[in-house]
């Protein structure tokens, strides 16, 4: 982590930190692309399931964590028009401006530092995220500091505060807008996991990997929280604020943290703590806890890297993938599967049995990326060595986001072709396995089923609180599913299959809820189909936060119009100024 001088205005200096603009689904000069939207799954995991495709947005949780450990007055701009950004630096005065992006996205920060320079001449600009593992990035953007690694650590030693204070975390949601079906999912206390970020960086170290190596490479890694005591009263505080008892868990590896886990499974058990934990594991570390201690812990999700059949990566030596996964679902735990396409070994001969063994595992969700040397990684490193690098003419940086073409010359695979086989493997997992909803129901079925009646309270009463979707909006979901297949033999079969399921575990209510439901939903299915098929993308709104120094020093500006130098403001909707320490979030949430 890079070193600075303390800012010379310290906890008085204003701060504006910012999300890259948008839009962002749409190719543009500024490095937008219309096949790199701001949506994960839309993205990278449900990208060709059409109206059966999850569409959600997630916050810039780096960002958060900045706001809610700096203690001199923080705005946030998340997800900004470029002319909403503008604006902002033209008529607020701040000391500090603060921009967060991905590599794909240095087009973007020039343009932002360069605005910056212009109606903020005297502010310092730090750049971090993902971009600042770009050797050359100093050359490419002006910028005052480019900060990898731990940037709560950085922001604290620049404005003066204590580096090693506790880690404060920020209350928010996993994810905001989500829809399916043409249906957008309702956002109310405790129907949404809270976000969770125990730690940053894997110590596993995979070569391809840009985070472990943004926070150390192999071996390394970032705690907040060291111990399970620090974890259970963050997850505590989180969960009495936000009104929810599940956590998306933003750790690489999560599980591997043994020691910290178990005591918290130890705090759980002894609070009665009816969590679920969505997390990221490598295989062998899923592998080497019992079932009973993963289903215990509230595990009813798990993001776990397949990689490829015979990669040679640590974490799946001597792992059966496909009875791992086959495992998991059928204790109730919903499996999202990643798969690479363009290994080393991989060629245009062998490429169709690598996609049919990804896709066997039948997991809930499968992303599947291109093997992609992204800056500072070792397998960037690698390929600048060999010279197999290919030049920013050839393929530019907005076009490297594993979604479109290899970045250097791969061995095998040429002229383009790792787009059509990574298609082809989105479409084969959907043709062969059916849409990721229909998964994760069978498998959210079988946990129910499992667990209904167990022993531990603590336990029905995690697995009880899926009982009104699974008999309810679930079963909808299932009925226009079916319907939408008619015609489709085996899909159709598959679907009905599931459904009566749902009907004799249920019984004639969820029969009669299931058919009415599901004739509004596949109704809502249709326009949806008819909404894509006119080109229509989806966009996230954006977000104006002020910690309590910010807005304490607003309603300062307002009392003393006077001193104000810069008021002009700027109102929209879904634009909010917002008190974003806990006891202000806790007020919102009642």
């Amino acid at each position: 982590m890079a070193r600075t001088i303390v800012h010379n205005k310290g906890n008085q200096a204003r701060i504006l930190l910012s999300s890259v603009f948008g839009p962002y689904a749409q190719d543009d000069a500024y490095g937008s692309r219309a096949l790199n939207p701001m949506e994960l799954y839309q993205n990278q995991v449900t990208r060709t399931q059409g109206s059966f495709s999850l569409r959600m947005f997630h916050r810039s949780f780096g960002l958060m964590m900045l706001q809610a450990n700096i203690h001199a007055p923080c705005t946030l701009l998340d997800f900004p028009s470029l002319e909403r950004f503008e604006l902002e630096i033209k008529n607020q005065l701040y000391d500090v401006v603060g921009i967060s992006a991905i590599m794909t996205n240095v087009a973007k920060v020039r343009e932002m530092c360069a605005l910056t320079r212009k109606h903020l001449p005297y502010a310092s600009i730090v750049v971090g995220g993902h971009i600042a593992n770009n050797a050359d990035l100093a050359d490419i953007i002006d910028a005052d500091h480019i900060v990898s690694g731990d940037g709560v650590k950085w922001f604290r030693h620049y404005l003066g505060q204590d580096e090693n204070a506790p880690v404060q975390h920020p209350m928010a949601y996993s994810g905001f807008g989500a829809r399916i079906l043409g249906i957008t999912l309702p956002e109310s206390p405790g129907q949404t996991a809270a976000i969770l970020i125990p730690s940053v960086g894997c110590p596993v170290g995979c070569n391809f990997c840009s985070t472990s190596a943004m926070f150390g490479g192999k071996g390394r890694f970032i705690a907040f929280y060291e111990t399970g005591d620090q974890l259970f009263d963050t997850m505590s505080r989180i969960e009495s604020t936000l009104k929810t008892r599940s956590f998306f868990v933003l750790d690489e590896n999560f599980l591997l943290h043994r020691k910290r886990v178990l005591r918290l499974l130890e705090l759980m058990e002894k609070g009665n703590k009816s969590w679920s934990l969505h997390v990221f594991s490598s295989a062998r570390v899923l592998q080497s806890y019992t079932i009973d201690q993963l289903v215990a812990l509230g595990i009813s999700w798990v993001w776990m890297g397949l990689e490829g059949e015979n990669s040679l990566y640590p974490k799946l030596r001597s792992v059966d993938t496909r009875l791992l996964v086959k495992t998991l679902q059928s204790n109730g735990i919903r499996v999202l599967g990643s798969s690479i396409i363009g290994l080393e070994h991989h060629t245009p001969e062998n490429i169709s049995r690598i996609i049919e063994y990804a896709v066997s595992h039948d997991t809930d969700f499968h992303q599947f990326m291109l093997y992609t040397p992204v800056p500072g990684t070792p397998l960037f490193e690698q390929h600048r060595k060999e010279g197999t690098l290919l030049p920013e003419p050839e393929i530019s940086s907005a076009d490297a986001h594993g979604q479109y073409r290899f970045n250097y010359r791969h061995a095998y695979i040429h002229d383009g072709r790792e787009e059509q086989y990574l298609i082809d493997a989105f479409e084969r997992d959907f043709e062969k396995n059916g849409p990721s909803l229909a998964r994760l129901i069978k498998t959210t079925l079988k946990g129910w089923q499992k667990y209904k009646n167990h022993p531990n309270a603590r336990i029905r009463k995690r697995i009880g609180m899926k009982r009104t979707v699974l008999r309810t909006s679930y079963a909808g979901a299932v009925w226009a599913m079916k319907k939408w297949y008619a015609g489709n033999e085996r899909m159709t079969a598959m679907m009905g299959e599931l459904l009566q399921s749902l009907h004799e575990e249920f019984g004639w209510t969820t029969k009669l809820i299931a058919a009415l439901s599901g004739r509004y939903l596949y109704i809502m299915l249709k326009r949806e189909e008819k909404r894509l098929a006119r080109g229509w993308v989806y966009e996230p709104v954006p977000f104006y936060e002020k910690n309590p120094a910010a807005i304490a020093l607003e309603n300062q500006s307002r009392r003393h119009p006077k001193q104000t130098i810069f008021r002009k403001q700027w109102i929209a909707r879904n634009i909010r100024a917002v008190d974003t320490s806990p006891i202000g979030m806790s007020r919102k949430a009642h």
